[in-house]
């Protein structure tokens, strides 16, 4: 018998970007370093405006804690949780510390990402899943 998958979570998110923007302008650095790992930072910094890309990474690290049901008995950070881009230009996520544990009870053994981007906001869907 194969093995199935079955969907064990699900979040959506969105992030306005002029939000993003207004706190990078306003707090540069603490804001970045509190939201994003290096790898991250490295890879909006690559662009001339990153904001469109820490608003959709931004976006995903929310639709994630939502997928695993991160809430106020769970202390997941921002930075457990790292939205790198494939060559392909498709996101991943990599887990760490609380965020990866809760995974891991969870049996999460696949995440699927879908992030886009328009005026103004940047909009992100989770999936995870397990073999049953």
């Amino acid at each position: 018998m194969d093995d199935l998958t079955m969907i064990i979570g699900i979040g959506i998110d969105i992030a306005d970007q002029v939000r993003i923007r207004e706190g990078i302008n306003d707090f540069k650095d603490r804001f970045t370093q509190r939201l994003f790992t290096a790898e991250e930072i490295i890879s909006c910094q690559k662009y001339r405006d990153p904001t469109e890309h820490y608003a959709g990474k931004f976006a995903v690290k929310e639709a994630l804690m939502k997928a695993i049901g991160a809430g106020l008995k769970q202390h997941v950070t921002f930075q457990e949780i790292e939205v790198l881009n494939h060559d392909s230009g498709a996101p991943y996520i990599t887990l760490y510390g609380t965020a990866k544990q809760i995974a891991e009870q969870l049996g999460v053994t696949q995440t699927h990402v879908s992030l886009s981007h328009s005026v103004g906001i940047a909009a992100a869907v989770v999936i995870l899943e397990r073999l049953s």
